[in-house]
C-alpha cells in the first residue's frame, strides 16, 4: 500500500495533501448548513431531507450550474483565493433565483494542478460564506488533482445548486405585462463576467500591474478586479414575496439587454434609460483605456447593473424599500411596453441616452 501511495505521489497526486485540505475546510463547511442537511463532509453523496418539500402544493425543482471564468487568473496571480468561491455561489444561486426558486443546497468542483491544502480551504471558505449569505447548504463537493493537465498553481472551479419554487409562483415571461417597471439593482463591480476583455485591455494591452494604485478606483487594480460578486438571492426572494414582480434577469455574460431579453415575451419590449445610473468607475476605465465601443462594452460587462426585475408599477416603492433593507441600491431604469407598431421589435430591449459623465 505504501509503495502504491508513493508511486501516485511520484505521478503528481498527493493523497495526504487532499486529506489535509478536507480537514482544513471542515470548519467552513459546517457553517453552511441547513436543518434539512443529513450527515456531514466525507460521504460519497450529499443528502438533503426532501420531506421539507411537503409544505409545497406543487414543488418545482430548479437547478443551475456555472463557473467564474477567467477571473480565477486574477486570484492566482494575486495569490488571494478566499473570494473566488464567493463569486462561484453568486453565479449559480442568482441564476436560480430569477424564476422565484429558493436555493436549497449546492455542490462544488475544484480542479487543480497540485493540491495545496491551505489554498483549497480558502476557496471552500469563500463558497461556504457565500452559501450562508444565499441561505443554502453546502452539502458536498470534489477536489481533483490534475498534474500534467494543469500547472501546479492553476485551478478552476465550478458549482451547481438546486432549489424549489411553488408552481403557481414561478416567475418568467408569461407573467410580464405592459407597463411593468424595469427595476435595476446595483452591481458590486464587474462580478464574474467579461474578464477576458478586462484582462486583454488592462493587463495585456495597457500593461498595467495588478498592484497599481488607480486613483479613480480608490484602491489597487487587483483589489478592484477581485471584488466579489454580489449575491441577490435572499433580496430577490423577499421581493417576489412582497411585490407583484413578474420576472427577473441575472445580468451575466452578454450584458444587460441580452439577459433581460431572455425573460421578455415576444409581444412586448422594454426601453431602458442610461441616464438613470452611473456605472462604477471600473467600467469607464475599461472603456477609456481600451477605447472599447460602448456597444461592445454593454454586450460583455454588466455596466453596473447585476440584476433586474420586472415589477408592477404600483409596487415600485415597496420593491426599492425591500432591496434597500438588504443593502442593495435600486432604481427604475425603464418600462415594458407593447409592440404596438408591429415592427418586429417585440421581445427586444433597447438602451437609450447616455450615462452621466460618459
Amino acid at each position: 500500500m505504501t509503495e502504491q501511495q508513493n508511486a501516485y505521489a511520484a505521478a503528481g497526486v498527493s493523497i495526504e495533501a487532499a486529506d489535509k485540505a478536507i480537514e482544513l475546510m471542515k470548519v467552513w463547511v459546517d457553517k453552511a448548513r441547513r436543518p434539512e442537511m443529513i450527515g456531514g463532509l466525507g460521504g460519497f453523496a450529499g443528502l438533503f431531507d426532501a420531506s421539507a418539500l411537503t409544505r409545497y402544493e406543487r414543488p418545482l425543482l430548479a437547478t443551475s450550474t456555472d463557473g467564474v471564468g477567467t477571473k480565477v487568473a486574477i486570484a492566482q496571480a494575486m495569490d488571494v483565493h478566499d473570494t473566488i468561491g464567493f463569486d462561484l455561489v453568486g453565479m449559480v444561486v442568482d441564476d436560480l433565483v430569477v424564476c422565484g426558486a429558493e436555493p436549497l443546497f449546492m455542490t462544488d468542483y475544484i480542479a487543480t494542478g497540485r493540491v495545496v491544502p491551505e489554498r483549497i480551504a480558502a476557496i471552500v471558505k469563500g463558497i461556504a460564506e457565500a452559501c450562508v449569505v444565499a441561505g443554502c447548504a453546502l452539502i458536498g463537493g470534489e477536489t481533483a488533482e490534475h498534474p500534467g493537465l494543469l500547472d501546479p498553481d492553476e485551478y478552476d472551479v465550478a458549482g451547481a445548486t438546486t432549489g424549489v419554487v411553488e408552481a403557481d409562483k414561478l416567475l418568467g415571461p408569461a407573467r410580464v405585462r405592459p407597463g411593468d417597471a424595469v427595476i435595476a439593482m446595483e452591481a458590486s463591480g464587474l462580478h464574474s463576467n467579461g474578464y477576458s476583455l478586462v484582462r486583454h485591455v488592462l493587463l495585456n494591452t495597457a500593461k498595467w500591474e495588478l498592484d497599481r494604485d488607480v486613483p479613480e478606483l480608490g484602491r489597487t487594480l487587483g483589489e478592484e478586479l477581485l471584488e466579489p460578486t454580489r449575491i441577490y438571492a435572499k433580496a430577490c426572494l423577499e421581493l417576489a414575496d412582497r411585490t407583484r414582480t413578474h420576472a427577473m434577469a441575472h445580468v451575466t455574460g452578454g450584458g444587460l439587454a441580452a439577459n433581460l431579453e431572455r425573460v421578455m415575451p415576444a409581444e412586448l419590449s422594454a426601453t431602458l434609460e442610461r441616464a438613470t445610473w452611473t456605472p462604477q468607475p471600473v467600467f469607464d476605465l475599461v472603456r477609456r483605456v481600451g477605447s472599447v465601443p460602448q456597444a461592445d462594452l454593454e454586450a460583455t460587462l454588466n455596466c453596473g447593473v447585476g440584476m433586474v426585475s420586472l415589477t408592477d408599477p404600483e409596487d415600485v416603492d415597496t420593491a426599492i424599500e425591500v432591496l434597500a433593507t438588504h443593502g442593495i441600491r435600486a432604481w427604475v431604469a425603464g418600462e415594458v411596453r407593447a409592440d404596438e407598431a408591429g415592427d418586429g421589435g417585440g421581445g427586444r430591449v433597447t438602451l437609450t441616452g447616455q450615462h452621466p459623465g460618459w
